[in-house]
């Protein structure tokens, strides 16, 4: 039975710990190149990670909420390099359109994919294995929030702005996510961006 929340025992409030919650997650991450998830153990996670059984144990209760955190900060890291991006296109110009704006979002937003096309891959399969309906809401609901961050600049309609983030977060997620599920080492990047745009255009 999934879990309804992400179980971590401990949250790293200093910065020793934070990185030792953070080795943990890079150490999956680094296993999950050589084997699938389920064939992981924790003893190879801390192993990799340079730690000792029992401060997995400090922060998480099994492997799956270790799993589950992972997923949630690669996909926040994701929206906020999207803001990020998003917001230096628009100090670079002044007469930037709507629709170029977004082409070259969703340009980027290929881009970072394609870079971690791996990763990706492997987050969409385990988020549907590990991801209770609740904490996969909530990772969805924060990448609308994403788009509206990122629309909001030139849509000041708020029914408007609402419908055109959730129509965009469809569109990308469904594309991306369905595309890496049935083909993990999918390589036709540049149509499938074609797609998208054009699929947003209607």
């Amino acid at each position: 039975m999934k879990n309804p929340e992400i179980q971590v025992r401990r949250k790293p409030r200093q910065s020793r710990a934070k990185v030792t919650q953070e080795a943990l997650q890079e150490s999956f991450v680094r296993l999950l190149h050589e084997q699938s998830a389920d064939k992981i153990t924790i003893r190879q996670i801390t192993d990799v990670a340079g730690v000792g059984l029992g401060t997995f144990y400090e922060y998480f209760s099994k492997k799956e909420d270790l799993i589950a955190l992972t997923i949630h900060v690669h996909v926040k890291q994701h929206a906020e390099q999207m803001k990020t991006y998003a917001q230096s296109l628009i100090k670079l110009s002044t007469d930037l359109d709507v629709q170029s704006y977004l082409q070259q979002i969703i340009h980027f937003q290929i881009e970072q994919v394609q870079q971690q096309q791996f990763l990706w891959a492997q987050t969409f399969l385990l988020e549907r294995q590990i991801s209770s309906i609740d904490i996969y809401r909530k990772s969805y609901a924060m990448m609308v929030q994403m788009w509206r961050d990122i629309l909001e600049p030139f849509i000041q309609d708020e029914v408007r702005l609402k419908s055109t983030a959730l129509n965009l977060q469809r569109v990308c997620y469904g594309f991306i996510s369905q595309t890496l599920l049935i083909e993990p080492e999918f390589g036709e990047w540049r149509d499938l961006e074609c797609d998208m745009i054009h699929m947003l255009r209607d």
